[in-house]
């Protein structure tokens, strides 16, 4: 495929592919990112809202909107698959908020977040490259897509 011409989306993939081709370290990506993904949300879940009538969440559900928007510009496709994983996600923090409360969401999203992080920078050991943000902070956002793409590709999806 001529790169100049390439959709945005496909560019993005073939740069952020390249410093990702060791199994091991697309492996980890693979479950560290959605880690990293969610337990960015969480963190955004557990800011307090600074209007009253608002709840906890509205940072997230901010966030979540911009970047899908983002996403969906993209790729329709993958905007439609990250709106899915963002609703799950934000699930999932609602209900770990009702059950434990933000204090214990707060803990786990800090847990999670670091491990994730350590996961990743050990896979880029292995890979022996460094990770793509630090060229460029917009593959921060590419990392979900291009493993949400990974998992639409063995579907035989096209996006």
């Amino acid at each position: 495929m001529d790169m100049s011409t390439a959709r945005p989306v496909d560019r993005y993939f073939a740069s952020y592919s390249g410093d990702h081709r060791n199994s091991t370290n697309q492996a980890i990506h693979v479950v560290a990112v959605p880690a990293i993904l969610w337990s960015v949300i969480a963190l955004l879940w557990c800011i307090p809202p600074l209007l009253p009538w608002f709840q906890h969440g509205i940072w997230a559900a901010l966030a979540m909107f911009g970047t899908w928007a983002y996403y969906n510009r993209l790729s329709r496709p993958l905007g439609i698959g990250m709106l899915i994983l963002f609703f799950v996600a934000g699930c999932v923090c609602r209900l770990l908020e009702d059950r434990l409360g933000i204090p214990m969401l707060l803990r786990i999203a800090i847990g999670v977040f670091v491990l994730a992080w350590i996961a990743q920078f050990i896979g880029h050991k292995i890979e022996g490259r460094r990770p793509s943000f630090l060229t460029d902070l917009t593959y921060l956002l590419i990392g979900p897509i291009w493993v949400l793409a990974k998992l639409f590709r063995q579907f035989g999806w096209h996006y």
